[in-house]
């Protein structure tokens, strides 16, 4: 794992609590662990300067009640980001390495879980895969749903372009392009297009400077921009859960094209809220967003 440069800022811890670190098929993983209770697995999304600083109202509030995991996936955060693929393989077998330590911690059984965004796509392959691990499902602004294009494709495979991410690698360029995506003001701009507002979470963009800025921190969102971890297959994944999932999303920004939800509306098992957000609604409306999952919490028991 590159170690920290001279010139790179120290990485604070992104929410409160302790911080483990663990090695598994996914490389070093790192998770901040945080209260007593039954364990809640919150999963940040995945882009330029993701870390689990995305999920920190739900970190903290939870924390009061539950045991709460917050982790950083590979590449982000404290999680190792050495150069290699980074796919949705990687990201699934990560969570499947952390049920393991929260089993160890917290005893056997299912665990209750939300992700982000992308992050959806790998954590409804989890449950896919292993389903007695996961209680329930809360996916929050998830991929996958955009447009009508159907993605049946083969089992396990993606959306990448290995073309464009061989371009990304090459010499000089990923680096350059990683360097004028994660400048202060890109920031700021991406995260008011996730907003769809100039009103975004100042410490959230403070976090994401810090963490941009750590050896090795260009190697995943890399494979991000070639679509290497989106899944072709991920309609079939989404049809397959069998556990209570609750979907949600907001109405503002970039991420409010869920034309393609039809495939999994009228399935009893699922649940829909739409908020007058953006994509990140538990830091815009917190008391509801927390009311409305800790509802449909209690309705999985």
């Amino acid at each position: 794992m590159p170690s920290r440069l001279a010139s790179a800022p120290a990485l604070p811890a992104a929410v409160s609590g302790e911080r483990l670190e663990f090695d598994g098929p996914a490389g070093r993983l790192s998770v901040y662990v945080a209260g007593l209770g039954p364990p809640l697995l919150l999963v940040h999304s995945v882009n330029a300067a993701a870390s689990a600083a995305e999920v920190r109202p739900l970190h903290e509030h939870f924390a009061t009640t539950r045991t709460v995991f917050s982790i950083d996936l590979p590449g982000y955060g404290f999680a190792e980001r050495s150069d290699r693929a980074y796919t949705p393989r990687l990201m699934t077998d990560a969570l499947h390495a952390l049920l393991a330590q929260i089993h160890a911690r917290c005893g056997p059984g299912p665990v209750d879980a939300l992700a982000l965004s992308l992050s959806s796509e790998f954590l409804a392959r989890a449950a896919v895969e292993r389903p007695a691990d996961y209680r329930s499902l809360a996916l929050v602004s998830p991929t996958g749903f955009r447009g009508t294009q159907a993605w049946r494709g083969a089992p396990g495979s993606t959306r990448g372009m290995p073309w464009l991410l061989a371009a990304l690698r090459g010499p000089g360029w990923g680096s350059a392009l990683f360097r004028g995506l994660t400048r202060p003001g890109v920031v700021r701009y991406f995260l008011e297009r996730t907003w769809g507002g100039k009103a975004i979470d100042e410490a959230l963009w403070r976090y994401d400077l810090l963490t941009t800025r750590q050896p090795g921190a260009e190697f995943a969102p890399l494979c991000f921009l070639s679509a290497a971890m989106f899944s072709a297959d991920i309609h079939t994944v989404y049809e397959q859960l069998r556990q209570p999932v609750w979907m949600s999303h907001g109405v503002r920004g970039d991420f409010t094209d869920y034309r393609g939800v039809g495939i999994v509306k009228s399935r009893p098992n699922w649940r829909f809220t739409t908020y007058p957000t953006g994509a990140l609604p538990h830091f815009e409306l917190p008391a509801q967003f927390m009311a409305d999952y800790q509802a449909f919490l209690d309705a999985s028991a």
